[in-house]
């Protein structure tokens, strides 16, 4: 049984950072890209970035381009998005995702999700 587990939201203030974590259990973690997705009140659920198996290649919405940085360890089994300098409207849930990363960030892409972790930026 596949386990996608996100770790690391909060609250911060408008212009901090956060850092989210991600695990993924019951797949070969080294065989898959991990995405990163969020989803904020009353809007749709959106592409943030992702990285492949290898950690390689990297895409980002243009939206967090310069302030996010995902990284992925995979001896740790572990996916990073580190973001900075955030903004009010990206108050979300944000989603950590296994499957497949290219440069436009489709959910459709991918085939593990977890439950989310919920991200607060205060103004």
């Amino acid at each position: 049984q596949v386990q996608v587990v996100e770790s690391g939201g909060g609250l911060v203030q408008a212009g901090g950072s956060l850092r989210l974590s991600c695990t993924a259990s019951g797949l070969t973690f080294d065989d898959y890209a991990m995405g990163w997705f969020r989803q904020a009140p009353g809007k749709e659920r959106e592409g943030v970035s992702c990285i492949t198996w290898s950690g390689s290649s990297t895409a980002y919405a243009d939206s967090v381009k310069g302030r996010f940085t995902i990284s992925k360890d995979n001896a740790k089994k572990m996916a990073y998005l580190q973001m900075n300098r955030l903004k009010p409207e990206e108050t979300a849930l944000y989603y950590c995702a296994a499957g497949s990363c290219y440069k436009e960030i489709n959910q459709d892409d991918y085939s593990y999700w977890g439950q989310g972790t919920q991200g607060t930026v205060s103004s």
